[in-house]
């Protein structure tokens, strides 16, 4: 596993919604977030990069995302979240998407052996859609203190 320290500003302006993930269940929320986002970025022609991007913050909080190629006069009802980065740590799981839970775990595992101190938020930014599963790519960071 090849997990980077970064310590140059990560900057993403995203639009979607925020929700609270009842009982840790952050796959339904998640879901259930991305599918409201989709359905209002495609039904009103909103040009996007196209990429999801899952924040997760303290409190069980979620927001589902994608960043806008161009901020419209009217928000359509999607809220907006800046999120800044200045130093974090980063990985690129390449597989299929029950392999996260373990990715993180070897995240933690590397904060813990490297005297390194997470902050929220958490980012899963999902790369392009494949019908084959192993090559799947996700990018997990993790702002750090």
């Amino acid at each position: 596993m090849s997990i980077e320290i970064i310590n140059s500003e990560l900057n993403l302006s995203l639009h979607g919604f925020a929700g609270q993930a009842v009982n840790r269940n952050y796959p339904e929320t998640g879901f259930k977030l991305m599918n409201k986002m989709w359905s209002v970025v495609k039904s009103n022609k909103l040009p996007n990069k196209g990429i999801n991007v899952w924040v997760y913050g303290a409190g069980d909080t979620m927001f589902i995302g994608v960043e806008l190629s161009e901020i419209p006069t009217d928000s359509f009802g999607l809220e907006q979240m800046d999120i800044i980065l200045t130093k974090y740590i980063r990985y690129k799981h390449i597989g299929a998407y029950s392999g996260l839970p373990q990715a993180y775990k070897q995240m933690r595992n590397f904060l813990s052996e490297n005297n390194l101190k997470s902050r929220f938020p958490w980012l899963e930014i999902y790369g392009d859609w494949n019908a084959d599963d192993s090559k799947l790519e996700t990018d997990i960071i993790m702002g750090l203190e």
